[in-house]
């Protein structure tokens, strides 16, 4: 029988981050054989998972990755058990790597298409091995939730908590190259005020119909008379547009400006934009 010095355990230790005794043991199982050992683990470790499968994943954060020069960007969602795990160095590397791949890969319809393909931060094992991995280390359940991919210059805004993202699709106009800066100021504008929609155009005219309605009844219980209240109520949607439309929204950084405004000076033309919070549709 080959025998198992600390130094072998220690060595499967640090290779896995699991406890020394579950290191030991792998390894006595598989006669010091140190990659038997760790497939050895790997397998009991999707097993106990398995067993976990239906607990509750109430926590997470949103991978987010763009890049302006290849014109990619995606975000997805990784959840957890557990508020903790949320900040995890190995944790927000995953959430990173899943979306990264998304964004520079051959894209994916599921999870389970992400996770058969290279992790970018390790191309030796695949997404899944790592969330594997990690979710063995930390014996956490991890699910992958809502994922979305974006083929064109994006921006993107993410919490520090992570619990929620901003993707913005841009283009820009009159051949000017769109300035890292701008991109993310818009998509940080979003997560402060969650528009609604990107131009009035956009926005769902049940929902004007709705307002004006509302508008035109207020005014006419202020006596206003039949012939004014059109160009009234025109006049007030215009508060209402520039609380729900992006580019009629005053910019968070410069007031005097709306968003429109701003992209329009830098070149800038939005065209789409998700917004998430973690759990919520």
């Amino acid at each position: 029988m080959v025998e198992i010095t600390a130094a072998a355990v220690k060595a499967l230790r640090d290779s896995t981050g699991l406890p020394m005794m579950e290191c030991k043991q792998a390894l006595v199982e598989s006669d010091g054989d140190q990659e038997a050992a760790i497939k050895s683990l790997r397998e009991k470790g999707k097993k106990t998972m398995a067993s976990r499968a239906d607990r509750g994943t109430d926590f997470g954060r949103m991978g987010i990755y763009t890049d302006l020069d290849k014109g990619v960007g995606a975000m997805v969602e990784l959840r957890c058990e557990s508020a903790p795990v949320v900040g995890n160095e190995d944790f927000v590397r995953l959430a990173t790597d899943l979306a990264k791949q998304l964004a520079t890969g051959p894209g994916a319809a599921t999870p389970e298409e992400l996770l058969k393909q290279p992790s970018p931060s390790n191309t030796k094992q695949t997404l899944g091995d790592q969330k594997d991995e990690l979710s063995n280390r930390i014996r956490e359940v991890f699910n992958i939730g809502r994922m979305t991919r974006v083929l064109a210059p994006a921006g993107a805004y993410a919490h520090h908590t992570g619990e929620y993202g901003v993707l913005v699709e841009l283009a820009g106009t009159a051949g000017k190259s769109i300035d890292p800066q701008v991109a993310k100021d818009i998509a940080m504008h979003i997560a402060a005020k969650n528009p609604k929609a990107v131009s009035k155009e956009d926005l769902d005219p049940e929902l004007v119909n709705k307002e004006r309605e509302i508008l035109s009844e207020a005014a006419r219980k202020e006596g206003k008379p039949e012939n004014i209240i059109t160009k009234m109520v025109e006049g007030r949607l215009r508060n209402f547009f520039a609380e729900m439309v992006l580019t009629e929204q005053p910019f968070i950084k410069d007031e005097a400006k709306t968003v429109g405004a701003l992209a329009k000076e830098n070149g800038v033309a939005v065209k789409q934009f998700v917004y998430w919070r973690l759990g919520k549709e």
